[in-house]
């Protein structure tokens, strides 16, 4: 039996005998756990403390960066001022300071935000998401500053330097219009850095200060893309190589059509060098007679086979698809006088509203005031009342129009209105009540990628396009509302199931209203009251859509099939008497239903009120 066998073996001394194997290093380690013990009792207060200040730092420095957001804002809001008003002398010089130190401003607003204690706490999972949000509201303040604000300013007019008015701002324009292109470039870039920023955080003001900026370049981006194209156009077609002339259309919102109104009053508009006058006013009693000998397509034809847009001036503008209507106009000129025009544009009287109410009140031969308020009004309602004779009444018209051409003319003509002018622009195309063709193919191109272009779209994707168009004769559009709710359904058969509801309410009187506005030139089979209306109603699908059914106020109806520029239309014919609210419903497949769809709105005297509701993304590999 041995000793370990009878527990009496002697206790053995830890740590190496004799005869043992020493590992290399082994009593350097355990003679280092007090050190390192040492060393984490000093390192995790450091740690707390630099946490500490590095939060600190970020607190006092973002505290800070706002300051200097604030300070640049208010700097914009004072330029946006200076160049919408009619400036003091010195403005120029007010300008280039208060662009100078918004510059300065968001400059210092990005510095404060960059660095390695913001880099690392704003990619901390949660916590980092504000911070993320203030850096990158900093960072699109500094770009949009550098590369957008101070290019435009430079390609802007100087104010009250001198009468050369437009042509003074072409010569500017011409100069800087590369300048104007990078600074659209540079917009898009930081709205899609915007949009990529958090959308919801745990900080409810860095989430409001977010959504207030995607609203801002929201806004600028589109704004941008249009003055990008404008700098690449507007000299030419403003005679910059040579006289041009244009064909321009008032239209008449109480009788709808496809672009707006009936091409009512008309002018021919001549531009050379930059200066710009009217060279004749009629109206659309002159182009009666007049033929367009012109080729739309097949497709075109087919669809306005019984209208003859060609042939019929009243229905030549149909189609919601401008450049259409402008080509008819253009050979419908041509055919009655046998001159040439180089584009065509169209107005409506909200559009001369905008105007006015840059240029001031307007006066015509008989004493009437045309201002802000009442151009839309008196044009398209009371002066039905004012005149019993037609001819009359197409010559107050025709008057309206010059009256308004005179303050306009003066107005294109000081640089010290022109980039309110340009605003004022700006809103009307945005609305589609100012639209514009061009003859030559390079400036279209430019121009149909913008809205004032007015084209259909062809290109495939989710598309919601009410159109009506008065089948009565009358001039009681000015009464109709229009309101349209598009919702994307249940993923279905590699497509959506898309829900329209279309709603169409006629407010005009009963009684009271002069006969010329209730006129019924279609005759109707049917008995009708003095206030009844009767449309046209289309509605423009995404391509590649199927209609699968639809009622009318609860019952089934039954549409009309077409297509134009790839979009499938439904039409319905529609008696809409005085007072009446009538519903139609539309059930559709639309294979290219996701996401929101592009909205065409049709400018009549009352806007469209449209709701879209778009669905979740299909699942495409189900």
């Amino acid at each position: 039996m041995t000793d370990r066998d009878t527990g009496t073996a002697p206790p053995r001394r830890h740590g190496f005998g004799r005869g043992a194997v020493r590992l290399p290093g082994a009593g350097r380690r355990l003679d280092r756990v007090p050190v390192l013990r040492r060393a984490l009792r000093y390192a995790l207060p450091a740690t707390a403390a630099l946490a500490l200040a590095g939060a600190a730092w970020i607190a006092v420095t973002g505290l800070l960066a706002r300051k200097e957001l604030l300070a640049a804002q208010r700097d914009l809001d004072a330029l946006r001022r200076s160049a919408t008003t009619a400036p003091a002398p010195g403005a120029a010089g007010e300008r280039e300071r208060a662009v100078r130190s918004a510059a300065a401003h968001a400059v210092r607003a990005h510095r404060l935000t960059t660095g390695p204690a913001w880099y690392c706490a704003a990619r901390l999972p949660f916590l980092g998401g504000p911070l993320r949000t203030v850096r990158g509201a900093a960072s699109a303040a500094d770009h949009l500053s550098a590369g957008v604000l101070s290019p435009l300013v430079r390609a802007l007019p100087a104010p009250g330097g001198g009468s050369d008015g437009m042509s003074g701002a072409l010569s500017s324009l011409r100069k800087h219009a590369p300048d104007v292109v990078r600074a659209a470039d540079v917009a898009t870039r930081v709205r899609a850095d915007v949009h990529g920023l958090p959308r919801s955080t745990w900080l409810a003001a860095a989430d409001r200060a977010r959504a207030d900026l995607v609203r801002q370049t929201d806004r600028l981006t589109p704004a941008l893309a249009d003055a990008s194209v404008a700098a690449r156009v507007l000299p030419s077609l403003l005679g910059d190589q040579g006289e041009r002339r244009y064909f321009l259309a008032f239209q008449n919102t109480a009788e709808a059509r496809g672009t707006g109104g009936v091409a009512g009053a008309f002018a021919v508009l001549r531009a050379d060098r930059g200066h710009v006058s009217f060279e004749r006013f009629g109206n659309d009693t002159e182009m009666a007679a007049t033929k367009a000998d012109i080729d739309l397509g097949a497709e075109f034809a087919d669809r306005y086979a019984g209208s003859a847009p060609t042939r019929v001036w009243a229905n030549s503008n149909l189609s919601p698809h401008f450049p259409a209507a402008a080509r008819v106009w253009a050979a419908a000129w041509r055919d009655h006088t046998g001159q040439r025009v180089d584009g065509a544009i169209a107005l409506d009287p909200a559009a001369l509203g905008r105007f006015l109410r840059i240029t001031g009140p307007a006066r015509m031969a008989d004493g009437t005031q045309l201002t802000a308020d009442n151009v839309l009004d008196l044009t398209e309602r009371a002066s039905y009342a004012r005149y019993d004779d037609v001819t009359r009444r197409k010559a107050f018209f025709v008057e309206a129009a010059r009256a308004v051409a005179a303050p306009l003319l003066a107005a294109y003509d000081d640089p010290r209105r022109l980039p309110a002018l340009f605003a004022a622009v700006h809103e009307a195309q945005r609305d589609g009540r100012l639209k514009l063709w061009s003859a030559h193919p390079r400036e279209q191109r430019l121009l149909e990628t913008r809205p004032y272009a007015g084209t259909l779209p062809d290109t495939p994707g989710p598309f919601a396009g009410l159109v009506v168009n008065n089948a009565a004769g009358s001039k009681l559009d000015y009464y109709l509302d229009r309101s349209l709710v598009w919702e994307a359904n249940s993923c279905a058969d590699g497509g959506r199931a898309v829900t329209v509801a279309v709603s169409l309410t006629n407010r005009a009187p009963s009684a009271g209203l002069p006969g010329y506005v209730t006129l019924r030139e279609d005759r109707p089979p049917y008995r009708t009251r003095p206030g009844d209306n009767r449309l046209l109603v289309s509605y423009y699908a995404g391509a590649g859509a199927d209609l699968t059914g639809a009622t009318l106020d609860g019952r089934t109806a039954l549409l009309a099939s077409g297509t134009e520029r790839g979009h499938p239309v439904y039409t319905l014919d529609l008696e809409l008497p005085a007072g009446a609210r009538r519903t139609l419903v539309l059930h559709l497949w639309e294979p290219h239903a996701d996401g929101r769809p592009v909205l065409l709105r049709q400018p009549l005297v009352t806007p469209l009120r449209a709701t879209l509701k778009p669905g979740r993304a299909c699942d495409r590999t189900l």
